[in-house]
């Protein structure tokens, strides 16, 4: 039985990652910002152990971890949480630009860090679901595209740094997936939102079992999902 954490479990992608994990029995870890969201992700999630975690404040990771009951091993890191704040750089205010590397960048590689011990015992896989825009930056996207950016070259880099150990780095990169943070897009860029045009959430996370599910030859490094209507 596999052991997976996965942040972001509260909707969109990570909601259905958490979901096709537990019906094939895994064991999940589900990492939440506060004990009230964990309270409601183990109701949603019977079986599934959380951890308290604010990803907006990634220098309180280790010590809020320290609090906690860690998983001993860990089959996988799922990195699915996300956010995003338009605009063009001339009006993006410091704050926004902070939240952004944070959450997208600076929390995920402070993870990392921390549950690496556990990943190398069972060789492991760590999964960064980016964005397209951490292959192309568009105007206004600065702040979100600057963090995938940088989500990329970390997981590339970790892929180097662990490849003796056996420790498996996945990128996976959708297009505009129909979620929670796509209707928060839409609304920033004054446009209506259409579900039907976007990538459904369960179709991305296909793409993250796949890469989880690849036998152990062989390493499936990037991965490209794009609107396909």
């Amino acid at each position: 039985m596999a052991a997976h954490l996965i942040t972001g479990a509260g909707s969109g992608i990570g909601a259905v990652l958490a979901g096709k994990l537990a019906e094939r029995g895994d064991d999940l870890w589900l990492l939440a910002r506060d004990a009230r969201r964990a309270a409601e992700l183990r109701d949603r999630f019977p079986g599934a152990r959380t951890l308290v975690g604010d990803l907006k404040e990634p220098a309180k990771l280790s010590w809020a971890f320290g609090q906690q009951t860690l998983p001993v091993t860990l089959d996988s890191l799922l990195h699915v949480a996300g956010t995003v704040e338009l605009g063009p750089v001339g009006e993006l205010p410091v704050k926004a630009w902070q939240e952004t590397l944070n959450v997208n960048l600076v929390a995920p590689a402070e993870l990392t860090r921390l549950l690496l011990p556990s990943l190398r015992l069972t060789k492991g896989h760590v999964v960064f679901v980016n964005s397209g825009a951490g292959l192309t930056a568009h105007a206004e996207w600065s702040s979100y595209a600057a963090s995938k950016h940088g989500l990329k070259a970390l997981a590339d880099a970790l892929r180097q740094e662990e490849h003796a150990s056996g420790v498996r780095v996945t990128s996976v990169y959708p297009g505009r997936t129909a979620t929670a943070m796509q209707v928060k897009v839409h609304q920033q860029e004054g446009k209506a939102y259409d579900a039907d045009r976007w990538i459904e959430p369960e179709s991305v996370a296909k793409a993250v079992l796949a890469a989880l599910d690849a036998s152990r030859d062989a390493e499936i490094t990037d991965l490209t999902v794009r609107p396909g209507r």
